[in-house]
C-alpha cells in the first residue's frame, strides 16, 4: 500500500501540519519502491538521452519528467512534447514560448534541446527531487485539491518573485497558470468575474490588490517568506468559507483539468 499522506482536516489546519511534517511525508514518499525505482532510472539514463526524440520514446524517462513539472497529464501526448522540448527559446512565436502555461516554457528551458545544448550534469537530480516532491503534491491533492494548490503556489510563487523578469512578465505568468491564478484570486478576493477581464485589467487589478496587502505591487513581494505564508492563509481559510467539501472538490476538478485543456496560443 502507497503511502498517504496527512493532513488532519485539511484547510489552513492541514497546511500548517503540513509544514511541520512536510519533509518527513516526503521521505516516506520517496522510499517507495516504484517511486525509489523511478528515481534512479532518471539518475542513470538521463544524461545519455541527447535529444527530446529519445526522450519521449522512453516511457519512464518520459512520464518523470513530466511528473516533474506537473504535467504527467500529457505522458501519452508524446509528439506534442517532442516539439515542447525542441522550442528555439530564442524565437518569441516558438511553441513554448506560445504556451500560456508557462510549465511548458520551464519544461523546454531545463531539457535545452531547442539551443542544442541538451540536459545539464544537475538535472537529473534535479528531476529526481522535484519528482518526489510532485508525487507527494499529487497524493495530498486527492485528499484536499486546495492544499494541492497551495503547495503548487508555495513553489512556483516564491521562484516568480525572485525571478529578474519585469513585473508584467511575471503578473502574466501568473496569470497563464490556472492552479496560480487560482490561488491569487482567492487570497486577494476576486470575484469569479475577473478572468472575463482583458488581460491587461487583470494585471491592474493584481497590482492593486497585491500593494493593499503586501504594500508593493510587485511579484517581487511572493519572494518573501512571510508574504507568501500570509497569502496562502488568506487562500485556504477564504476557501473554506465558501464550504470546504464544495472547494475542495473545485480545485481537484482544476487539477484535473488543467492539463487536458490544451492552454492557449497568444
Amino acid at each position: 500500500m502507497s503511502f498517504q499522506p496527512i493532513v488532519g482536516q485539511g484547510g489552513y489546519s492541514g497546511w500548517r501540519l503540513l509544514q511541520r511534517t512536510g519533509e518527513l511525508q516526503r521521505s516516506l514518499v520517496a522510499k517507495e519502491q516504484s517511486v525509489a525505482r523511478d528515481v534512479a532510472y532518471v539518475r542513470e539514463r538521463l544524461g545519455s538521452t541527447e535529444t527530446a526524440e529519445a526522450l519521449v520514446a522512453d516511457y519512464r524517462l518520459r512520464h518523470t519528467a513530466l511528473s516533474a513539472f506537473g504535467l504527467e497529464d500529457d505522458v501519452n501526448n508524446r509528439f506534442f512534447i517532442r516539439k515542447v522540448l525542441e522550442s528555439d527559446l530564442s524565437d518569441p512565436k516558438s511553441l513554448a514560448n506560445r504556451l500560456g502555461d508557462k510549465r511548458y516554457l520551464a519544461l523546454a528551458e531545463a531539457f535545452g534541446y531547442g539551443s542544442g545544448s541538451g540536459p545539464s550534469r544537475d538535472l537529473a537530480d534535479e528531476i529526481a527531487e522535484r519528482h518526489v516532491s510532485a508525487e507527494l503534491e499529487r497524493r495530498v491533492g486527492t485528499i484536499d485539491g486546495n492544499l494541492r494548490l497551495a503547495m503548487n503556489a508555495q513553489r512556483e510563487l516564491a521562484k516568480i518573485g525572485e525571478s529578474a523578469a519585469s513585473d508584467n512578465v511575471r503578473w502574466y505568468n501568473i496569470i497563464g497558470s490556472a492552479p496560480l491564478r487560482k490561488v491569487i484570486e482567492g487570497a486577494l478576493g476576486l470575484t469569479s468575474d475577473f478572468i472575463k477581464f482583458p488581460v491587461e485589467k487583470q494585471v491592474e487589478q493584481l497590482k492593486q490588490r497585491t500593494a493593499a496587502m503586501f504594500g508593493s505591487a510587485s511579484p517581487s513581494a511572493f519572494g518573501d517568506p512571510k508574504n507568501l505564508e500570509k497569502l496562502i492563509q488568506k487562500f485556504l481559510i477564504r476557501a473554506e468559507m465558501i464550504s470546504p467539501v464544495q472547494s475542495s472538490y473545485s480545485a481537484a476538478l482544476l487539477l484535473l483539468s488543467n492539463s487536458a485543456n490544451r492552454p492557449a496560443l497568444g
